[in-house]
């Protein structure tokens, strides 16, 4: 009897005393899948503009990595390189007020992810990646480019 007042008395002050509820928003869907950067020993870092399809630059050689920056949230990607999987790593990234996506610090909101992806020693070749977001409108985002 005494537990059951406890609780009743427990939820009538959190209805009186307007006691807050946390509420977690979902994940937004991908907004934007882009090939950021190229970068090899023989070139450099090679900025990729919006609508290139290959590289300027002749990467070929070995250590060649790939940058691909994704915003929203997807379920799984989906990479190649000529149908051949390759292997990367990815780094949240976050927002601030001036809007410049950046690294994040606890407590930042992530709003996608920075991925690096190593051609592990192929040099040259059409990489690929896509990826369908986790919530609705459950869209699916691909990018591609010819890495010579």
């Amino acid at each position: 009897m005494k537990k059951c007042l406890v609780a009743v008395l427990g939820a009538l002050a959190a209805v009186f005393l307007g006691a807050q509820t946390a509420v977690a928003a979902s994940a937004p869907p991908l907004t934007q899948l882009k090939v950021l950067k190229v970068a090899s020993p023989s070139c450099g870092v090679e900025n990729i503009e919006d609508g290139q399809t290959q590289t300027r630059c002749d990467h070929s050689g070995p250590n060649i990595t790939i940058y691909v920056l994704e915003v929203g949230y997807g379920r799984e990607p989906h990479v190649d390189l000529d149908g051949f999987e390759i292997n990367g790593t990815r780094t949240p990234v976050c927002a601030f007020k001036n809007g410049n996506l950046t690294s994040c610090n606890p407590g930042d909101k992530t709003v996608g992810y920075l991925y690096a992806f190593d051609m592990a020693g192929k040099q040259e070749g059409t990489f690929s990646f896509s990826n369908t977001s986790m919530n609705a409108p459950n869209n699916t985002l691909s990018t591609q480019l010819y890495i010579k």
